[in-house]
């Protein structure tokens, strides 16, 4: 799962640099404060991205995930990226922890009964 996690982070990373680079061309606001904004995300989902193993990665992530969508106060389409990619981030988080615990079920679990082993 952790592995998952830090993929997306990549991909958030890499996104949230290149729309930086678009908004720098689209917007009005303060160039010096889109470039500050937008390439502290990248950096921070990179950075996160590495440590995602570490016990905090994941709540950092998130908490990550809820800035990200914050940063639509400053270039309105991140609303839209920050949801999807926030969306992304929880559905991995859901489904990685569901499939670890199926894991770990079936390895509880004794092994099946192989049919004419018997000996």
């Amino acid at each position: 799962m952790k592995g998952i996690c830090a993929a997306v982070l990549v991909f958030e990373g890499l996104v949230i640099f290149f729309a930086t680079l678009v908004a720098l061309d689209l917007t009005d606001v303060d160039h010096g404060v889109l470039w500050a904004v937008g390439t502290g995300g990248a950096v921070l989902c990179f950075a996160l991205a590495g440590l995602v193993r570490r016990p905090w990665g994941l709540p950092a992530g998130s908490v990550l995930q809820v800035a990200v969508v914050a940063t639509g106060f400053v270039v309105p389409v991140m609303f839209f990226l920050g949801a999807l990619f926030g969306g992304l981030w929880f559905l991995v988080l859901h489904l990685g922890r569901k499939v670890e615990r199926l894991e770990a079920a079936r390895s509880m679990s004794p092994p099946p009964d192989v049919p004419g082993d018997g000996g």
